[in-house]
């Protein structure tokens, strides 16, 4: 069996990124074959290099053209996309291209706190103010709709009033750390 070719798409630190590497290590089913950021400074990058995955940086204007994105991934060969923690939106071409082989990570139990705005610590400072008594994480397909993708899975954790925002990013970090990969080889398997 052929084993299927992923790319990771990051913005920011790629502690996802890196977790998702180290799951899949050694798997006759994945391999992560390129991790792709929107930001030269983006440290998931130098977690890419550290397991020699080759990366790519393309900024928003090149990244919303078909003629320069998806050349690259037919290129690397890519069966399949994972964002995690990927902060453009994705253009409607791509979407198409890759219809139920792109997943989402989303920091919180959508669709509460999803759309437009509605990444990282924002998400945090929502859940807070609005009261909630748990957040979580949900893993969707992505869709031509900000957050709107079918829902894959979702994860949950009790939240208290006690909590500040960095108190749930921190909880809501661990469903990630421990469901994630586990989400998308799952979906991966039944492909």
């Amino acid at each position: 069996m052929k084993k299927k070719k992923i790319a990771i798409f990051v913005s920011g630190s790629g502690t996802n990124c890196e977790n998702i590497i180290q799951h899949f290590a050694g798997s006759n089913l994945v391999e992560i074959a390129l991790v792709w950021s929107n930001r030269q400074d983006a440290y998931a990058l130098k977690r890419a290099e550290k397991y020699n995955i080759p990366t790519i940086v393309m900024g928003k204007n090149d990244f919303n053209d078909a003629d320069k994105v998806l050349p690259i991934l037919k290129d690397y060969d890519i069966d399949f996309i994972v964002l995690a923690g990927f902060l453009l939106m994705i253009p409607d071409f791509l979407v198409r291209a890759y219809d139920h082989r792109m997943v989402n990570l989303h920091p919180a139990l959508l669709p509460k706190y999803g759309g437009k705005g509605m990444y990282g610590h924002h998400v945090h400072e929502a859940v807070k103010a609005a009261g909630e008594q748990e957040t979580g994480m949900t893993v969707h397909w992505v869709s031509e709709v900000c957050d709107g993708g079918e829902i894959i899975a979702q994860y949950k954790t009790p939240i208290t009033p006690e909590d500040t925002p960095d108190d749930i990013a921190d909880k809501e970090h661990v469903l990630e750390m421990e469901y994630f990969p586990k989400v998308i080889e799952q979906v991966l398997r039944e492909q």
